[in-house]
């Protein structure tokens, strides 16, 4: 069972860069002490810790980010997704945490709900919903940023078990107004494939495996950040002649390249 994403530690949810000029584009409520910024996007293929959420489709998607000047903050992803063997046609991510700073080096620590509305268990499936908590982590020395996060979900989708998830990675200005942004990760889940003689509990679909991706990000006019993104992971469509390691086979776990459009307001 394939999972879906959101809110990266410093960008748009599921890969998506944001150039350093996108963090300019939020509205003030002064009177509340508020900071929103909203982002709708579009992208060739919904992309979340190296796996196809739209099995190779493009999406559209839109983020909310209220933040207050406490630095308590909710918001929200809404995307389109595609799962095999399922009716799931969307996902609708709640958000909400705290942002701090130890000397130079920013904190957020949230949590996040993931919901899939109109979604229904297929006879001997399982749901799809799960919360995740995580610890992301930022620290600028110009011209680059260094993020990382750490997350753990009690319950991943599908029912699957505890999950771990790991990455780190680091965004750099350069010339003319490019942002280059690597990312290594890994994730872990308690039961990842369906064990010999079958299971009740629910599972995975695919075993722990790790991923690399390079962003490089810059606005294209009026504001709004066009994205390409190269990813790979260790996945395979097939190992030793068994379409196993990824969603029995699915294409889904490709590497591939994709290109997204983002307009912060």
């Amino acid at each position: 069972m394939l999972r879906v994403s959101l809110l990266a530690a410093t960008a748009l949810f599921g890969g998506i860069v944001l150039a350093p000029q996108a963090s300019q584009a939020q509205q003030a409520i002064d009177s509340l002490g508020l900071t929103v910024t909203t982002t709708p996007a579009i992208t060739s293929d919904y992309l979340f810790r190296g796996l196809s959420q739209t099995r190779n489709r493009p999406a559209a998607q839109l983020t909310l980010d209220v933040e207050h000047a406490s630095g308590v903050y909710v918001g929200a992803f809404l995307s389109n997704v595609a799962f095999a063997g399922t009716n799931a046609r969307q996902e609708l991510d709640l958000l909400a945490g705290y942002r701090f700073a130890i000397g130079d080096l920013k904190l957020d620590l949230g949590a996040t709900y993931y919901a899939y509305p109109g979604y229904s268990a297929a006879p001997g499936g399982f749901d799809l919903d799960f919360y995740e908590f995580a610890l992301r982590a930022s620290y600028e020395i110009a011209p680059m940023k260094f993020v990382a996060t750490a997350a753990w979900s009690p319950q991943f989708t599908g029912e699957s078990g505890a999950a771990y998830y790991l990455e780190g990675g680091f965004d750099m200005a350069l010339d003319y107004g490019f942002t280059v942004s690597p990312r290594v990760g890994y994730q872990w889940v308690e039961r990842n494939i369906v064990p010999a003689g079958g299971s009740r509990d629910g599972y995975f679909g695919a075993i722990d495996y790790g991923y690399f991706s390079l962003s490089v990000s810059r606005e294209i006019v009026g504001g709004i950040i066009g994205t390409v993104t190269g990813v790979y992971n260790t996945l395979s469509t097939e190992r030793n002649g068994v379409a196993s390691d990824c969603f029995g086979g699915s294409k889904v776990c490709d590497n591939r390249f994709t290109l997204t459009l983002s307009r912060p307001f």
